[in-house]
């Protein structure tokens, strides 16, 4: 069931992530799996699992790191409106269910580090993001490709689901110099199935 929010006074937490939920559930369907992290300092972020669907894909959502609008670090009082709101999707062919830590850790980030996470991110977990991934990062990539955007009342900024793309070390470093716009390029060019966990990285030469 969708949640209508008639006045920003109903921005809370749990009506935030209310709707998000059910806009994942009206996405994707009943999840078939959940889990819950919470780290020191920070609020309680659940994971949900969706999959695997008919192509054998496996899709991690984030639930929880919406709950607050993201803030400039340098900001001297943090708004509690305003701000980008987003929770993470990351899809893997097969599943790899130790990829919950890993996610939980990048959705708590903006809270724990202070950052914001936007498309064109590098996370860096600085070891592999599942038991015997190949990757060690992920890129953050566009909006509105598998979950639309959840429009929250004015002058709240829009829930925004963005895809994780892991990417191989070589392939964080190339991503360092050349920017995110040429890896996905490369990427492109290549055919690479950035769904499959045990791809190799792209050609970089």
């Amino acid at each position: 069931m969708a949640h209508d929010f008639h006045d920003p006074a109903e921005l809370s937490r749990t009506a935030v992530l209310a709707a998000v939920e059910a806009r994942l559930l009206a996405t994707f369907g009943e999840p078939s799996g959940r889990a819950a992290v919470t780290f020191l300092g920070a609020d309680r972020i659940e994971v949900l699992r969706f999959g695997p669907d008919g192509a054998g894909l496996v899709r991690y959502v984030t639930l929880g790191m919406s709950a607050a609008p993201m803030t400039d670090p340098t900001a001297v009082v943090a708004d509690p409106v305003r701000g980008p709101r987003t929770e993470l999707v990351l899809t893997v062919r097969g599943g790899r269910d130790d990829v919950l830590r890993t996610l939980a850790t990048f959705a708590a980030t903006p809270q724990v580090e202070g950052l914001v996470v936007a498309p064109g991110a590098s996370l860096d977990l600085g070891s592999p993001l599942w038991a015997g991934a190949p990757f060690t990062s992920v890129l953050t990539g566009e909006p509105g490709g598998l979950v639309p955007d959840l429009e929250l009342p004015e002058p709240a900024e829009p829930v925004r689901f963005l895809p994780l793309l892991p990417m191989t070390p070589n392939e964080a470093a190339h991503k360092r110099v050349h920017g995110a716009a040429e890896l996905e390029e490369r990427w492109l060019r290549h055919g690479t199935d950035l769904r499959d966990p045990e791809r190799r990285g792209v050609p970089l030469g």
